[in-house]
C-alpha cells in the first residue's frame, strides 16, 4: 500500500512483511525533515514495522542540526520498534550522509537489536527484506505505478558530483 499522508516522503507499506519502504521526495528542501521523520516513526510504531528500507540516495545532505535531532529524538524511538531488519540504500558517493549514518550507528550500536544491511540501491535491499517471500514483484509494480521506475544506477551516478581522484601521475 502506498501511503501519501506524510508530506515530502514516498512511503510504501506491506502488512504481510511488516515492511516500510521510505524515500525522500522533496528534492533539496529539508524544512519539513523533522516533522516528516517524526510522522514516519509514529507510522512505524502504529504498524509495528519489522523491516524498513530507507533509501538514503533520495535524501539531500542531512545538516548537523538535523543529525543531532535524529540522535536525540528519532533513534531512541526507532530502537523501541519490533524491528528485525533495516536496509539503508546509499551510494558510495554519498559520503556526507554515510558519515552521518556511521555516527548514529556508533552512538547507538550497543542498543541496536536488529540486523542492518547496506546496499547501493533500493531494489537489492528490498529483495533481501522480502527474503524469498515472492512479494517483491508486486511491491515493485505498486511503487513503479505511483512513483515511476527506479532509475538505473548510471542515472543516479550522473546526478552526483564527481569524486576527487587526486592528481594523475605520469612516469
Amino acid at each position: 500500500m502506498i501511503i501519501t499522508s506524510i508530506p515530502n516522503f514516498a512511503v510504501q507499506y506491506d502488512q504481510d512483511l511488516g515492511l516500510l519502504r521510505v524515500e525522500w521526495s522533496s528534492g533539496q528542501d529539508m524544512r519539513t525533515f523533522r516533522t516528516g521523520t517524526g510522522q514516519l516513526l509514529a507510522l512505524a510504531k502504529e504498524v509495528k514495522a519489522r523491516a524498513i528500507m530507507l533509501n538514503m540516495n533520495s535524501f539531500p545532505d542531512i545538516s548537523v542540526y538535523d543529525q543531532v535531532w535524529l540522535s536525540t529524538n528519532w533513534m531512541p524511538g526507532l530502537l523501541e520498534l519490533p524491528l528485525e531488519r533495516l536496509v539503508l540504500a546509499i551510494n558510495r558517493c554519498r559520503v556526507h550522509n554515510q558519515l552521518a549514518i556511521d555516527a548514529l550507528l556508533a552512538l547507538f550500536g550497543p542498543r541496536i537489536r536488529f540486523d542492518i544491511q547496506f546496499f547501493l540501491t533500493a531494489a537489492p535491499g528490498l529483495h533481501w527484506l522480502c527474503d524469498g517471500s515472492g512479494r517483491l514483484p508486486a511491491l515493485l509494480a505498486e511503487w513503479n505505478a505511483v512513483h515511476g521506475p527506479t532509475p538505473p544506477m548510471e542515472a543516479l551516478l550522473a546526478d552526483l558530483p564527481p569524486t576527487y581522484a587526486g592528481p594523475s601521475l605520469s612516469i
